[in-house]
């Protein structure tokens, strides 16, 4: 259709609406034109049929104008519509959460926990039927119970995948082609007068040179610092000079504390380091064996170079200038003095961390590691003793948690890690051997809990296959904490030491406990109940076979 933009009428076809003036020119008249005046209804011819026009439309003549308000149309509606939805997201996000976190979501979470307050006169071994009997009924529990047969069928295939296969220990030429410069620094033979693994090594520097200048823990660890300054002041002062030569003293350890983590391993290391006759490196836990010498300081930061044995050897260093006083003494010349001074690493990974070993070895065990960290111990001191510390895995696994979590630290939080972490591990079983889900790092790293430190008897068999038996002494974190002094006396005779007076072992023995739980954590109470039973499902096959090993049924942690 046409229309005249004057006067608003329709035009025909081929219709040049000449009564119009307007449309003629700029000299039209509104008050002449018959059009224009006195009638305010106008023909309008629509579709070839007369019909009046109710209204007087206005129809602007600016077009530009026209799109503008078009524009401003649209933008509004724009702006309107992003509004909408941010405020949509902002609803769906909060009921979420906050439904998540209640168990109002509508379509339900695999794994629900349920808010059981804790009971202490609740057994270990109570089933749970029994659990209804101590706890008030509610929705949550209900679900909760609910999910725990799922959660039980994943338990049952990994107890079933279960096979405890003794490896294949690799010979010494093997491990000699894998780290040729550490074999080229330890020697195979010891000092004889020394009960502490030691040896001199030929110094080539002068009196201007920093002997530490490149120790990887002083260039990388600030707090290490100050220990390295004073080791340079005295440095000098150590050498033995033989024949216009330089000589230092260089010391393995005598014994390692290995593990586990969070199984009072601390509290054992600062109660021994106040026997007279027992040093430690200068770090506490300097990981070489399992992190350090690979160049991991956190696996997650990737890999940085690679620590060399020399800067492992020199954590040792204040500890041999005291051997090689009691060596270099006038007792020691002329009766031939033994040096009783032994010394001590507690790294409470050494036992099980084998994480790196799939970057640095050829995979060719479907998936199992050719070496292990206690392979390489022992190629270079097969005398060696080890220290393990355990407790219930269950209760390690919680304060593991507790100690390590950086946030958002709940009962309810830690089950569902919990669950997570058994689907995941149950995948690999279904495909691998179980040593190779212990050391698989992918697996290890992608578990929100740590469950394979908890497995014990995978690890200390493994550690049995290069150690004799009575080179590893096992204790119990809950027998440490009810008699620490019957512990530590086993301790002094699996190593060997001297008697002590009466004021030496009551330092000792009644000093206040180490790196207990913090308050902070102790205020979110134990784990629920029904984690708490899952877990000692999943771990009850390890924990019989790990009582079978070291005939002790104390190991199988039935009431702890």
């Amino acid at each position: 259709m046409r229309y005249c933009i004057n006067c608003c009428i329709h035009l025909l076809p081929n219709d040049l609406h000449r009564q119009c003036f307007r449309c003629r020119g700029p000299n039209h008249n509104n008050q002449k034109c018959p059009v224009c005046k006195g009638e305010n209804k106008i023909p309008l011819y629509t579709d070839s049929k007369q019909m009046k026009l109710l209204a007087v439309l206005e129809v602007r003549t600016d077009h530009s104008e026209s799109w503008n308000g078009f524009f401003c149309l649209r933008k509004g509606k724009l702006c309107s519509l992003i509004f909408g939805l941010i405020i949509m997201t902002l609803v769906m996000a909060s009921y979420i959460l906050t439904g998540a976190k209640h168990g109002l979501l509508l379509i339900p979470s695999p794994f629900h926990y349920g808010a059981f307050t804790s009971n202490p006169s609740l057994m270990d071994n109570e089933s749970l039927s029994d659990m209804k009997d101590h706890y008030q009924p509610s929705k949550m529990n209900i679900s909760y119970m609910k999910d725990y047969p799922s959660i039980k069928l994943i338990i049952d295939t990994i107890t079933s995948k279960i096979e405890f296969v003794t490896r294949q220990r690799p010979d010494l030429e093997e491990l000699r082609k894998q780290e040729p410069h550490m074999f080229s620094v330890i020697p195979n033979k010891f000092l004889p007068n020394s009960k502490n693994p030691c040896w001199y090594e030929e110094y080539r520097g002068n009196t201007t040179t920093d002997p530490y200048a490149t120790n990887s823990y002083a260039l990388y660890s600030k707090r290490f610092r100050t220990i390295f300054d004073y080791l340079r002041k005295v440095f000098w002062n150590h050498l033995y000079h033989y024949k216009d030569k330089h000589y230092r003293l260089r010391c393995l350890p005598h014994f390692y504390i290995i593990g586990q983590p969070k199984c009072g391993t601390t509290d054992l290391y600062d109660r021994l380091r106040l026997h007279p006759d027992v040093r430690f490196s200068a770090i506490k836990e300097p990981h070489w064996w399992t992190r350090k010498r690979f160049g991991i300081i956190r696996l997650r930061d990737g890999f940085h170079d690679r620590y060399p044995v020399e800067d492992y050897l020199d954590l040792f260093d204040l500890a041999a200038h005291q051997i090689q006083g009691v060596l270099q003494s006038e007792a020691a010349k002329e009766h031939g003095k033994m040096n009783n001074i032994i010394i001590g690493e507690a790294s409470a990974s050494t036992m099980w961390d084998n994480n790196a070993w799939i970057f640095f070895y050829d995979n060719s065990t479907e998936g199992e590691p050719p070496f292990l960290i206690q392979d390489f111990i022992h190629a270079f001191q097969p005398n060696a003793k080890l220290i393990i510390m355990l407790r219930d895995p269950v209760e390690r696994l919680y304060s593991d948690y507790l100690y390590f979590a950086s946030a958002n630290k709940s009962v309810e939080d830690f089950h569902e890690k919990v669950a997570e972490s058994l689907q995941l591990f149950e995948n690999c079983m279904l495909d691998y051997s179980l040593r190779a889900c212990v050391y698989n790092n992918t697996l290890n790293n992608a578990m929100p809990v740590r469950l394979q430190v908890g497995l014990y008897v995978v690890y200390l068999l493994d550690w049995l296959t290069v150690f004799d038996k009575d080179q590893i002494l096992v204790l119990r974190l809950e027998d440490h904490a009810s008699n620490v002094k019957y512990t530590m006396h086993m301790v002094f005779q699996f190593l060997d030491l001297g008697p002590l007076s009466e004021k030496q072992e009551a330092l000792i023995t009644k000093s206040p406990a180490s790196n207990t739980r913090r308050p902070e954590d102790r205020s979110l109470g134990p784990m629920l109940p029904t984690t708490k039973a899952i877990l000692r499902d999943f771990y009850k096959p390890f924990n019989t076979k790990l009582a079978q090993v070291l005939f002790d049924d104390a190991f199988l942690w039935k009431r702890t």
